[in-house]
């Protein structure tokens, strides 16, 4: 069912009255536009109904009945809108989920969203598709063969090839791109090759809708905002009128609390807390580093650089070379176990497919990693491990509807903090962290950034990597730099900035 009525041609995007209902309303009468050779932030903490609004836009969840979605002057009913009418109005997505088949190739991934080229008899051209698909990750500065399954590709890969299929072949005519947290795994040259990308679409008449936790990112690349919170729109306009205090306040829904001053680095204790000599592993080589107790040391660097080698070497993931004291003890290169032991806790980089139990309760995937304490005689207290976790949601800020629920009915910054709250339970000495706060709303971000700090005044040594160089600068006392395996820079004290580590990441010949 289409509504004959004109729509407005200064708008290419507009939906109004948009509700979704589960067992509870998620997305309220929202009303929101989009204008022609415009990127227009979408934001809103984790469960906000952002996602939720994008995927209706799609077509891939039903709207509640009485809404009305307008693509480029058409009017749809809400109850009557799919993916044909979304595909129709040129609507292109890259989901935060990514929407990619691991046990295809790169090349079948572009085919399931464009279809497959055929020769003159009718069957599938293998040879043209990968020809085609293996132009397109060019043009993106992708090195990767389009006959790989999806599946081997890192994190960032996986969400380079999903803008690059999003990409195919948009710039033909005036379309709508919708990026939800495409920057969330990508290093800061990634982000900036992406931003430009983005604005020469704006710069030829293609309107971008853009979902990003990083503020300093729609600071930079949007001109329109719109903010959600508990499934309604709590502020609209132009970026201008949005500083990043304002912004905060009206995702969180009261003014943001002071962030806590940096404590100055250098600690002296008698023992480094983490002792690396002559350290490799994957990229890495020839590295030397000390972390002391208390102290949050930040890694950066480009793509290849070995940040999320590091510490997967440190912590038994990944073959290793040389060696890595604890508390000045050496340890055996016996794999995980022994950084377990050793008291080396790791929250890897992607969390749904190496740290999380989805479809296990909240309370068993907070107690994963301290599963001593509730074993007596040989048997397990699951018991005491239900009754115990209430108060570990509290302490590490966990907001669940139960300690029963799936860690998947969480929203992502949530589940975080499950994760984060697993290892810290068990008062960690060395404590890894690959992209504490990738894919999270600003209030978690900044609830992970004071568990973190919180840990660090206890004692703990960490070590994070980050792509989020706004987030190394708040969090970190120093910041180590890497470049093609080996540590070319050390920033300390007042030297610890965005513009410093960025300098650091790009100078040649170091």
């Amino acid at each position: 069912m289409i509504d004959p009525t004109p729509g407005d041609p200064e708008l290419v995007l507009r939906v109004t009255r948009l509700s979704k209902t589960y067992a509870t309303r998620v997305v309220t009468g929202v009303d929101w536009a989009l204008r022609p050779g415009r990127v227009h932030a979408l934001l809103g903490g984790n469960g906000s109904g952002k996602s939720t609004l994008l995927k209706m836009i799609a077509g891939v969840v039903s709207p509640d009945p009485g809404g009305v979605i307008e693509i480029g002057g058409v009017h749809h009913a809400s109850e009557s809108y799919g993916p044909s009418a979304a595909a129709g109005g040129r609507l292109r997505f890259v989901h935060q989920d990514l929407g990619l088949v691991d046990d295809l190739s790169i090349a079948d991934n572009f085919a399931l969203a464009t279809r497959y080229p055929r020769t003159r008899l009718g069957a599938v051209d293998d040879r043209a598709l990968v020809r085609h698909v293996r132009a397109q990750l060019e043009r993106r500065g992708l090195d990767l063969d389009p006959r790989l399954p999806v599946g081997l590709l890192r994190p960032t890969e996986r969400t380079l090839v999903a803008i690059a299929r999003a990409f195919d072949g948009v710039e033909a005519e005036p379309a709508i791109l919708v990026l939800d947290e495409p920057t969330a795994s990508l290093p800061v040259d990634e982000v900036a090759h992406l931003f430009d990308t983005i604005r020469e679409l704006r710069g030829l008449g293609h309107s971008i809708a853009f979902v990003s936790h990083r503020l300093g990112e729609v600071a930079e690349i949007a001109d329109d905002v719109t903010i959600l919170r508990d499934g309604a729109v709590v502020g609209e306009g132009e970026i201008s009128e949005f500083p990043e205090a304002r912004i905060v306040e009206l995702i969180a829904g009261h003014p943001p609390e002071g962030a806590r001053a940096r404590r100055p680095s250098g600690q002296t204790v008698a023992a480094p807390a983490l002792s690396l000599r002559a350290f490799g592993a994957g990229p890495l080589h020839d590295l030397g580093l000390d972390v002391h107790a208390g102290e949050i040391v930040g890694v950066a660097g480009l793509v290849g650089s070995g940040r999320s080698s590091l510490l997967r070497g440190i912590f038994g993931d990944l073959p290793a070379t040389g060696t890595v004291s604890v508390a000045g003890r050496v340890l055996p290169h016996a794999g995980t176990g022994a950084a377990v032991r050793a008291g080396i806790a790791f929250v890897p980089e992607d969390r749904q497919r190496d740290a999380a139990y989805p479809e296990r309760p909240v309370w068993e995937n907070l107690s994963a990693a301290i599963l001593a304490r509730y074993r007596r005689f040989g048997r397990l207290s699951t018991r005491r491990e239900r009754a115990d976790a209430p108060s570990a949601m509290a302490r590490f800020r966990v907001r669940a509807p139960a300690a029963s629920v799936p860690l998947a009915a969480l929203s992502g910054g949530n589940q975080q903090k499950v994760i984060l709250a697993r290892w810290l339970r068990a008062d960690p000495r060395v404590l890894l962290l690959d992209e504490p706060t990738q894919g999270v709303d600003a209030v978690a971000r900044d609830e992970i950034h004071e568990l973190v700090r919180d840990a660090a005044e206890r004692g703990t040594a960490v070590l994070v990597v980050s792509s989020d160089l706004e987030e190394l600068e708040q969090l970190s006392h120093r910041v180590i730099v890497l470049e093609g395996g080996r540590l070319v820079d050390d920033l300390r004290g007042d030297d610890v900035t965005r513009e410093a580590i960025t300098h650091a990441m790009h100078e040649t010949g170091a």
